[in-house]
């Protein structure tokens, strides 16, 4: 089965370059297109994507808020498509509110094609799209206007290594990073993230990371192993 793909940019020039781009991909079909929020949400109850590329800058309704009408939406229905967030910037200002509202990952517009197409398989695949130097730079802007603490009572269900496993995480490393700080293979490092993702019951990495800043687990500034 191919994956099926809908597209939701203001600028019908982005829409159609990653169209042809995706087009040419054997595995990857695009259903739909659409100009705004209120379109992309009629194009997702119509053409049911696996995953939509999200702008976040658009008329009658931004990205953010389509992204969470749709996350809203997986919670019942867990076949709702995977959202990818497309930015012109390296950390656009809006990013991290698109990230809490469900989105999986975020891409930018000037995206190789083959790293573009990979990044649908991985997010189809139910795994997140956040590299280790995105995740700092997100760091920083917790650091620029830190939340205050919300609980999350789950926390609690972690073991003290998923604990410690988690903080890492949410200072930005990668699981082979996480493997060399705590000497352990990065198949351990794998396990305890899915035991993480599973007690807290997180889609993704993503929220992982938003989870541990938030709840005041990992606190800004703090980059102590």
């Amino acid at each position: 089965m191919r994956l099926r793909v809908l597209i939701v940019d203001d600028q019908a020039l982005v829409r159609a370059g990653f169209a042809m781009i995706l087009s040419a991909e054997p595995d990857i079909e695009v259903v739909g297109e659409a100009s705004n929020g209120v379109e992309a949400l009629t194009a997702a109850r119509e053409t049911r994507p696996d995953v939509i590329l999200m702008d976040i800058r658009m008329p009658q309704m931004d990205g953010i808020t389509a992204t969470r009408e749709i996350c809203t939406g997986r919670r019942a229905d867990p076949d709702c498509p995977r959202i990818l967030i497309l930015t012109t910037f390296d950390l656009d200002d809006y990013v991290y509110d698109a990230l809490r509202a469900g989105a999986s990952g975020f891409l930018l517009k000037d995206t190789p094609p083959e790293d573009l197409a990979e990044a649908i398989r991985i997010v189809a695949a139910g795994d997140s799209l956040l590299s280790p130097s995105i995740t700092r730079k997100l760091l920083e802007e917790f650091n620029r206007a830190p939340a205050t603490p919300r609980p999350h009572k789950q926390l609690e269900d972690l073991t003290e290594r998923e604990v410690e496993v988690l903080q890492q995480v949410a200072r930005g490393l990668s699981n082979a990073e996480i493997a060399d700080v705590l000497y352990v293979s990065e198949t351990t490092v794998k396990t305890h993230v899915s035991h993480i993702l599973t007690k807290l019951e997180l889609r993704d990495r993503v929220q992982a990371v938003v989870v541990a800043y938030e709840s005041g687990l990992v606190v800004p500034g703090d980059n102590n192993a």
